[in-house]
């Protein structure tokens, strides 16, 4: 299964138009763009479709708005990548930040490997999948289990008050009184930390654009060496199949170069032999 997927993969050319349509239609959403699956929610989702019974829905959160809540999802989607043994790492730092770009080529390599599954049929299973009844499910399992812990710690703390006789006023309580000095010095430190931060997080977005720009750049270069690669004039020669080894590799493959090398070595002895026997 295609667990491995290499960055030259047709798998990375699907558009968005294309995902949003197959996750629209697959889980009866109405997402219009990629980074409204910033979530992890989706993700999850799409695994307990093509695995039943493995995704522990009760644990996905399709409300989550903040970092914290997407982080919970994408630990439940590793969860079960490690429990099928699928070898990929989720950059959930990445992930989070809702980029589109980054967010497109998961669920670009999501559509791929569960295609893989299933051969991209509609399977029985996949037919008659709810996926509506499934989210609400999940999120009542989710609700019950919250407000249960929260009764249970209401109950605990009322039966602590009553036995101690003690009876909390929010409005008695005193608060602790500051100097307006110290106050003052506290706001100057903050104000010089806060600084100090927001020139720190404008130095990384600074790097993070120029990293992204030099990977697009790269990137097209690369692109445009497998449309050169695929002229049928030059397909089937050596050089060009070699070159397209080293493209389609999986990235977990570290030998592509060697194999590469290998295969033209071999191909241009080939050669030299047919020119030897032929003279």
């Amino acid at each position: 299964m295609a667990s491995n997927i290499g960055m030259m993969d047709s798998a990375y050319f699907v558009g968005r138009n294309e995902i949003l349509t197959w996750i629209n239609n697959r889980l009866q959403l109405n997402l219009s763009r990629i980074e409204e699956a910033a979530s992890g929610a989706v993700q999850c989702q799409m695994m307990d479709m093509t695995y039943p019974g493995v995704v522990p829905m009760h644990k996905v959160n399709f409300d989550a708005k903040t970092e914290y809540d997407m982080i919970q999802n994408y630990k439940v989607l590793q969860d079960v990548f490690n429990k099928l043994k699928i070898e990929k790492h989720i950059e959930v730092n990445r992930l989070v930040k809702g980029r589109p770009l980054d967010n497109l080529e998961f669920l670009q390599w999501l559509k791929r490997y569960c295609d893989s599954v299933n051969g991209g049929i509609m399977n029985e299973y996949i037919m008659n999948y709810n996926p509506v009844e499934r989210r609400s499910k999940g999120g009542k399992d989710r609700n019950s289990k919250g407000s249960q812990k929260t009764t249970k710690s209401l109950q605990a703390n009322n039966m602590h008050n009553s036995a101690s006789g003690d009876t909390v006023d929010l409005n008695k309580m005193s608060r602790p009184k500051q100097g307006r000095g110290s106050a003052v010095a506290g706001g100057a430190t903050y104000s010089e930390e806060i600084q100090a931060l927001s020139k720190e997080v404008t130095n990384l977005k600074l790097s993070v654009d120029h990293l992204e720009k030099e990977r697009d750049f790269y990137f097209a270069k690369l692109r445009d060496i497998e449309i050169l690669c695929q002229i049928p004039e030059m397909e089937d020669l050596p050089m060009t199949v070699a070159i397209k080894k080293i493209l389609y590799a999986a990235d977990a493959k570290e030998s592509a170069l060697e194999e590469a090398q290998e295969y033209l070595s071999e191909a241009i002895n080939t050669v030299e032999t047919e020119v030897e026997s032929e003279a």
